[in-house]
């Protein structure tokens, strides 16, 4: 069979924001997939706020999109030719070709979801994906949640953020706070997951706004922001306090290093603890957190918000728009 893709590559490296000329859209044949490969027609694919770090040509976790290939992320998709038996043709697999309509890959790469009427395929990207097993290693394992803890999430709209309110007050927390950056996230937040209390961070000092949401201080906080947010957080921790570093979505566009918190030595008196973490180093818990979290799902207790763009087009401007805060729950780009 011949299989005509197209790819966004990464042809220049963003310097502050990334903009629609530092991506092209190229159009080529695929090979048939070959013994242990699958060929997969994605129906959906995911923009992720690291994906603009592997945008920059330094060592890190991940390394560097190259230039002049294709750009990878998550995405979701049908196999349409198979050379696995563990595969098969028709399966439903979540893999890191993403960018792009079409991708041969081993078979290993991938891994296959189920089909199921009462699950749509875009929720194995956000709230039964990557963002959802995020949230969950970091609040249970890195923060190590506790219930009649008080927590704080920053960019709590997100597909991150928004899945460690609904975790945490589900398990038992005393108080759950978030941050947005619009009235409609406000309320989102507030009305839909059941935060207790809400701020937009442009109304004000986060410290204020955070002393205000939380009287009691806070003894949990999921940090996907960093900068003015992090510093305030570690002002208003009670004692023993942990922090879970996710991200840091607020300098992720700068061209210079931003400045740390000012009051690291709160660390010694209060005895906090600050911990950043990656996802993929905790594959141990993937199945916990998949039968707990889909039994949530499945029960209507967890709200998998999606913001979703169509078609493969859109990519870029839906990942710029991601890292603008556009996007309420998880960015997505439908192809289908």
């Amino acid at each position: 069979m011949s299989i005509t893709s197209r790819a966004f590559h990464l042809v220049s490296r963003p310097v502050g924001e990334p903009t629609q000329d530092n991506f092209e859209l190229v159009t080529s044949t695929l090979p048939d997939p070959g013994e242990g490969e699958i060929a997969v027609r994605n129906l959906a694919i995911s923009v992720d706020p690291y994906m603009r770090g592997r945008m920059r040509d330094v060592p890190s976790y991940a390394p560097p999109w190259k230039l002049g290939e294709p750009a990878q992320g998550g995405a979701v998709g049908e196999v349409i030719a198979s050379g696995s038996d563990r595969v098969p043709v028709g399966s439903l697999v979540v893999h890191n070709f993403g960018w792009r309509d079409y991708a041969v890959l081993p078979a290993e790469q991938a891994s296959v979801v189920p089909r199921r009427d009462d699950i749509p395929a875009t929720v194995y990207l956000g709230a039964l994906g990557m963002p959802g097993r995020t949230a969950y290693v970091g609040l249970f394992r890195t923060a190590r949640f506790r219930p009649g803890d008080i927590v704080f999430v920053s960019a709590a709209a997100g597909a991150v953020g928004s899945m460690v309110g609904q975790l945490a007050r589900l398990s038992g927390a005393k108080q759950v706070i978030g941050s947005a950056g619009s009235a409609d996230k406000i309320n989102y937040l507030r009305d839909r997951l059941g935060f207790d209390a809400v701020f937009n961070y442009h109304d004000g000092a986060a410290a204020e706004l955070l002393a205000e949401a939380a009287p009691d201080g806070i003894d949990v906080f999921f940090d996907n922001v960093g900068g003015e947010q992090l510093e305030a957080a570690i002002g208003w921790m009670n004692l023993g306090g942990r922090i879970a570093i996710c991200g840091a979505i607020s300098g992720y566009n700068a061209s210079q290093p931003q400045p740390g918190p000012r009051n690291l030595p709160l660390f010694i008196g209060k005895r906090l603890t600050m911990t950043g973490f990656l996802v993929g180093d905790h594959g141990d818990i993937a199945q916990e957190f998949t039968d707990r979290v889909g039994a949530w799902y499945a029960e209507g207790k967890i709200v998998a918000e999606e913001t979703i763009v169509h078609g493969l087009e859109q990519t870029p401007a839906a990942f710029i728009g991601m890292l603008r805060g556009e996007n309420t729950g998880k960015m997505i780009i439908s192809l289908d």
